[in-house]
């Protein structure tokens, strides 16, 4: 690539603003451990999605400010949370039969790897890492949309957009649209369509860094996000 993308790529809150544009009020919502825990920092004005978290709470708010936190309100990440009005607290099994009923609109994570058919791989590096898959293989097969949120290129500049994944599965043909620090792009017919894209960066360029082929179907949009530390 002609581009040095540490110049350009967005950062990891942009990529989670970016998401949280595409949640509809009042969604139900589910929030994987880690980056895509930011998405919750920017929702859109007039709109109020519904937080669930798999240890049993539903309807957390933003975190606390540092010295407030309650350590008996934390979420499946072991972060302090806040409640909203309404909030409500269930047992470990009821949350998951949550995901497992349908009950969620949405859930966002992270990835190591995403195949154009849908496939996710984000538990595992492969031998020698985390010994279980854990609620993650629930989510996505439980939630009507799953998305991911992801840098476009691993630290050693591979591709996280493959034909196929080489990790550990997460879930099959579960993935239907992919936040990157370069793009935007739906998971449709076995195949990566770009809707979005940094305008300072050329399709040709950012196929380089795809590890399967771009689609596209009507007119690609410039990926626009406000200033974010």
């Amino acid at each position: 690539m002609s581009l040095d993308l540490n110049d350009i790529q967005l950062s990891n809150a942009q990529i989670a603003w970016r998401a949280a544009q595409d949640i509809e009020d009042g969604a139900y919502v589910n929030l994987g451990i880690g980056f895509p825990e930011m998405v919750a920092k920017f929702q859109p004005e007039g709109r109020e999605a519904v937080f669930h978290t798999e240890n049993g709470v539903l309807g957390f708010g933003r975190a606390p400010a540092a010295g407030d936190e309650d350590w008996d309100l934390i979420n499946a990440g072991k972060k302090a949370i806040t409640l909203n009005p309404g909030a409500a607290f269930f047992h470990h099994a009821d949350s998951f039969a949550m995901v497992r009923g349908g009950h969620l609109d949405v859930a966002i994570l992270g990835a190591y790897e995403i195949a154009q058919n849908g496939d996710l791989a984000n538990w595992s590096t492969g031998r020698g890492g985390v010994p279980a898959v854990g609620g993650a293989m629930d989510l996505v097969h439980g939630a009507k949309r799953v998305a991911v949120i992801t840098d476009h290129v691993t630290k050693k500049g591979a591709p996280k957009l493959v034909e196929s994944c080489t990790m550990p599965l997460t879930g099959v043909g579960c993935v239907t649209r992919v936040y990157t620090s370069l793009c935007v792009v739906d998971v449709t017919g076995g195949r990566f369509v770009l809707r979005e894209k940094l305008a300072a960066v050329s399709l040709e360029d950012l196929q380089s860094v795809t590890g399967a082929e771009l689609h596209r179907d009507g007119e690609v949009g410039d990926l626009v996000v406000p200033e974010l530390g």
